[in-house]
């Protein structure tokens, strides 16, 4: 059996990744990961490509080891009838963002948004990884907030820059693998994500987020980007232009630019 593997499926990105794999990828199952179960059920019922609603909080520990546990057992079952089990896709899409400094946070909000962005995206990978051959694909989210620090934005924007620098080492130990890796660093998507990020002491922090992408734009164009194996995926002309200002521009800079735009 041969599957794509997609955290954060029951909205934005994810949910339009798996649409996208189910379209176009040629998997024979989708197994698509979340915390809300009826999500996934409704996207099951959505997709042409059967789906394997995968209930699990990635912000628990427990939670990879029960996918693990869950691969493991599949690839021990198709191995029983002699097939072949492989992920041929993984799309680590699930990350949370809050909007606010550090004097607007809790600790319980700043270890969630590390433990999701980082930890669980590294450890995701991990469990996949073991069963992933040539021909696989791995999509990271990341973001344009991690091209420079960005205050009032500061943790999020950091735990992105630890997922582009981890995606883009881990495409390099995976050279001559077959396995194309790629960092997506869209701007702000058309998704949940700024509800949620304004549900904190001050979540007027950035007052008007833009430019705005659609989920369905950003998948497209990264899926392009990742099947030439580049590293990195911006999916627009204003992403791509803050890529290269991280690389000349001073960061005390664009943090003083950054300051302003965010309180227009």
């Amino acid at each position: 059996m041969h599957i794509a593997l997609i955290t954060g499926a029951s909205s934005g990105l994810g949910r339009e990744y798996a649409r996208w794999a189910s379209d176009h990828g040629g998997y024979d199952q989708i197994w698509a990961v979340a915390r809300r179960r009826e999500r996934l059920e409704e996207l099951a019922a959505e997709l042409s490509t059967p789906v394997r609603p995968v209930p699990l909080d990635l912000t628990d520990k427990a939670s990879i080891t029960q996918l693990k546990g869950l691969l493991d057992e599949a690839a021990s079952q198709d191995k029983a009838r002699g097939e072949k089990f492989s992920v041929g896709l993984l799309v680590n899409a699930a990350g949370l963002g809050k909007f606010g400094t550090y004097a607007d946070m809790t600790c319980e909000e700043v270890d969630t948004m590390v433990n999701l962005n980082c930890r669980a995206l590294v450890d995701v990978t991990q469990v996949a990884l073991a069963h992933m051959e040539r021909g696989g694909r791995i999509i990271q989210i990341a973001s344009s907030a991690s091209f420079q620090p960005l205050p009032g934005l500061n943790v999020y924007a950091a735990s992105k820059a630890f997922v582009r620098s981890y995606t883009r080492a881990l495409r390099f130990e995976l050279r001559g693998r077959g396995i194309f890796v790629t960092a997506v660093c869209p701007l702000w998507v058309k998704t949940e994500f700024i509800d949620v990020a304004r549900q904190t002491a001050n979540g007027q922090t950035v007052r008007h987020p833009f430019p705005v992408l659609g989920a369905r734009r950003v998948v497209r164009w990264s899926m392009l980007v990742n099947a030439v194996n580049y590293p990195i995926a911006t999916c627009c002309v204003t992403g791509f232009l803050m890529r290269i200002a991280d690389k000349i521009v001073p960061a005390p800079v664009i943090m003083w630019i950054w300051e302003g735009v965010r309180r227009i």
